[in-house]
């Protein structure tokens, strides 16, 4: 046996096995709202604003965020981000893409490269839009083609978040 681990061995003294358990949190500490920072690169829809919940619609799946969610980011596809700020108010976001950040202290950071209102859409234009980007896909260099191809992926999703 070499000579340095017979040494460490001896001279380490044995740890005693602790077991650690969650605490639980100061009694207040927990809240029953969630923060939101809502923000394009333009401006911010939301700005460190009380709301019940958000819904998202994240690469790994559609998600409900509430306050003491655990703590993760989310890559968001092109889809919707619902707002509940109240029992009776709802505001529906449509965004192409971006990330969304869950803290443990009950915010949510959510920067998308681009949102609009639902309302904002209309679906005659969304449909002609989908038709165009579809025939682009069709024909042009594969460079267009790839482009023409994620047009038509967030018309897809704009179409089914208007049908809803």
């Amino acid at each position: 046996m070499n000579v340095l681990a017979r040494s460490a061995r001896a001279a380490v003294k044995p740890m005693r096995m602790a077991r650690f358990y969650a605490s639980e949190a100061p009694a207040g500490a927990a809240s029953d709202k969630l923060r939101l920072t809502f923000a394009v690169p333009h401006q911010a829809i939301y700005k460190n604003t009380e709301v019940h919940q958000v819904n998202l619609a994240a690469t790994s799946g559609d998600m409900g965020v509430l306050a003491n969610h655990v703590p993760t980011i989310e890559q968001l596809k092109a889809g919707v981000i619902e707002v509940l700020e109240n029992a009776s108010t709802t505001k529906k976001y449509f965004v192409s893409g971006g990330f969304a950040t869950i803290n443990p202290d009950s915010t949510l950071n959510i920067n998308a490269v681009e949102a609009f209102e639902l309302d904002q859409f209309s679906p005659e234009a969304v449909r002609a839009g989908l038709a165009d980007a579809q025939k682009a896909a069709a024909t042009g260099s594969e460079e267009e083609k790839a482009a023409a191809k994620i047009e038509v992926e967030v018309y897809e999703a704009l179409t089914a978040a208007l049908t809803k």
